[in-house]
């Protein structure tokens, strides 16, 4: 599928965070947005991101996000996709937020999503390697979700699922006579479980040869990276639905003594982990903070090529502080080497070469290209 161009023409904001109100026209480049610490580089990829229909990266209240003494935000983004200009604006006042989308308002933010495409990756997100096995499913669900909305309504359908077993494990021990309802919930979630295990290794397959592509260029072919989808089942090589379905509802019925002593499911596909090695050993136990990082930048740059190859159009990358703890060679590659992307840099450093540079010090901005 060839891929047609995504990317920000301008980005307006009024009462945003602590961003002078003002508009800034970005290169379909690389655009570096440079400035020292608490002066609102981070509100700008915020900004963007919202666009996506998504909540804040940065776990933040509407309320917040409005500048103080003021009752609302509106922020404004003309941007090119489907090969035409089309617009995005959301209002931001107490709780809510509500959009214009190509000056027709929608009754729900969900109307949006898929509009405009991103991949947004901040210091926060170190936590996907840290952190344990939640942070990185929840990777590959939000990721699944934004180029295949069923797979939202499938995960949905397990986790209610996985939650009235569990009220009914802790529920047994009093009421032992509910026991052989077990076997109903076992067969539900066993059902959606395979659906979702499915889902998730096919995703993480389409993952391992961009991600490793990537990891290469940022590492300069000095380190190899490999992922894999492991399931808490013992499962490496995924067979078909029914045959998975069978091996979950095995694992289901063999540990439900368990369950019922624990009060809850420990076996299933809520538990699978995604397992991130550099140099065959497990990055979250040995990788160097940058190793970290860069297996996470991979990860994210990764996500962004499946999107382009699902959906024809190529996301805009975000990119918060992400320099820090990079060197210089690692540096050099996500400023120069992200071929066909617009990508948006923050960082503290004012000597950095890129096609577009955005200063920004207390929230106002001045826009110069490299070289003018």
């Amino acid at each position: 599928m060839r891929c047609v161009d995504l990317f920000v023409k301008s980005l307006e904001f009024v009462n945003f965070r602590n961003l002078e109100n003002f508009s800034i026209e970005p290169s379909p480049g690389i655009n570096v947005i440079c400035g020292e610490n608490a002066q609102g580089k981070t509100n700008i990829i915020e900004c963007l991101w919202l666009f996506t229909g998504g909540r804040s990266f940065r776990g933040a209240k509407e309320s917040e996000m409005i500048r103080f003494g003021e009752k609302q935000a509106i922020i404004r983004l003309l941007f090119n996709s489907e090969e035409r200009d089309q617009t995005i604006e959301i209002n931001i006042s107490g709780k809510t937020r509500k959009a214009i989308l190509n000056d027709v308002p929608k009754n729900y933010l969900s109307e949006i999503v898929g509009k405009f495409c991103a991949v947004v990756f901040s210091p926060n997100h170190l936590s996907l390697i840290k952190n344990g096995p939640e942070e990185r499913r929840s990777f590959i669900d939000g990721a699944l979700c934004q180029i295949n909305p069923y797979y939202a309504s499938v995960l949905g359908r397990y986790k209610r699922t996985l939650n009235e077993r569990n009220a009914l494990l802790k529920d047994i021990p009093r009421h032992r006579e509910l026991e052989d309802m077990l076997e109903i919930w076992n067969e539900k979630l066993s059902e959606e479980g395979a659906e979702v295990s499915q889902a998730r290794a096919a995703y993480v397959n389409s993952l391992k040869d961009p991600a490793v592509k990537f990891y290469n260029g940022i590492s300069g072919g000095r380190e190899e990276m490999s992922i894999e989808y492991r399931s808490v089942s013992g499962i490496s090589n995924f067979p078909g639905k029914p045959e998975m379905k069978r091996i979950i509802l095995e694992s289901l019925e063999k540990k439900q003594k368990d369950d019922i002593y624990c009060g809850y499911t420990t076996s299933g596909v809520h538990r699978d982990d995604l397992i991130v090695k550099i140099n065959n050993l497990e990055a979250r136990s040995f990788g160097s903070q940058g190793q970290q990082r860069s297996a996470i930048l991979s990860l994210k740059l990764a996500e962004a090529s499946v999107i382009s190859s699902k959906t024809g159009e190529t996301p805009v990358i975000l990119l918060d502080d992400v320099l820090s703890e990079l060197d210089r060679s690692r540096q050099e590659y996500l400023l120069n080497k992200l071929d066909d992307m617009q990508v948006f840099i923050t960082c503290c450093e004012d000597n950095i070469k890129a096609e577009n540079l955005i200063y920004i010090s207390g929230g106002k901005i001045s826009a110069k290209n490299n070289g003018e």
